[in-house]
């Protein structure tokens, strides 16, 4: 263990995040983890960390740190400005930071959340097998709580950095208008067949309350045959619609249960290009089968296993 960083500016909201915490539901404890996990793991795998490697998520960014020993980082996720030292730097790349750099995180230009990750991998305070940071529960990442001025970040020791850079090809676009993959429910049918087609046919824009519990949807309301139901278990991506008519998608600091019916669930994978949109981006829901979305799913994992790292 070594001290690595120095928090001058936290940025607007900056936690510890792993991969998350999981078989946990049953104590009312969420999975939490990263909103973005591809730009999660290819962070981590610029450095050659394991992928469930602690990092920070900067939801916004807006960030400045001093290093206080050598070490070697990568940053993900959301277009944003890096600097070191006032010299602009390129994002999805290692990077080295001398003793004494200065590093600053801009504020996101296109996305919402960005990835710190350091060689070895940020040490916070597990709780329930995981360093996940949930605020509302008070667990993991830096007890409970989000990222602070004048803190001193600590990482497992590490090896020498490697030079690398992920193919420009590789790296996601953050389009502020996108299509939801949507498999349906067993709840479907609580919805009769004019409000599922005016789910299916209108767009929704991307509520300014919208968060890691949840992103609220602004669009037609849709109405329901039941509005309230006994509560039970709820996934990561189901997509609620309460009495106002207006959906939520679920994301990964969701509650474990709840009571409003839901028309389906949201693909994980969109459900991460979901959190890197802002306030008033249109979204538009599609319907597609289960062995759609096993594809999907599938196609994702073949990606994940090939992705290419140039020299640099």
């Amino acid at each position: 263990m070594k001290q690595a960083l120095y928090v001058n500016h936290p940025g607007f909201l900056s936690q510890l995040q792993d991969l998350g915490r999981f078989g946990q539901a049953n104590l009312g404890l969420t999975t939490s983890g990263p909103a973005h996990r591809f730009a999660f793991i290819v962070a981590n795998r610029l450095l050659n960390n394991p992928d469930n490697a602690a990092q920070i998520e900067l939801s916004y960014g807006g960030a400045s740190f001093t290093a206080l020993t050598d070490c070697c980082i990568s940053i993900t996720g959301a277009m944003c400005e890096v600097l070191i030292n006032q010299r602009p730097q390129a994002r999805w790349r290692a990077l080295q930071l001398q003793q004494g750099d200065i590093l600053e995180i801009g504020y996101c230009q296109q996305g919402v959340r960005c990835y710190l990750a350091i060689a070895g991998g940020f040490l916070g305070t597990p709780s329930f097998g995981s360093m996940a940071t949930t605020i509302r529960e008070k667990i993991g990442g830096f007890d409970g709580h989000a990222l602070t001025a004048k803190r001193v970040l600590t990482c497992q020791s590490a090896s020498t950095c490697v030079n690398q850079m992920l193919d420009i090809s590789q790296q996601p676009h953050y389009d502020q208008d996108t299509v939801l993959r949507i498999i349906a429910g067993y709840q479907h049918d609580l919805f009769p067949s004019s409000e599922i087609a005016r789910f299916f046919h209108h767009d929704f824009q991307v509520d300014p309350l919208s968060d890691r519990m949840g992103y609220r949807l602004n669009g037609p309301r849709i109405e329901s045959k039941v509005s309230q139901l006994y509560s039970e278990g709820i996934s990561f991506g189901a997509v609620q619609i309460p009495p106002d008519g207006q959906p939520i998608v679920l994301m990964n600091d969701r509650q474990t249960i709840g009571g409003y019916p839901k028309i389906g669930t949201v693909l994980s994978l969109d459900c991460h290009k979901l959190s890197q949109m802002v306030a008033g981006s249109k979204v538009r829901f599609e319907a597609i089968s289960i062995e759609q979305a096993q594809n999907a799913l599938h196609l994702h994992q073949y990606q994940l296993a090939h992705l290419k790292f140039n020299p640099c």
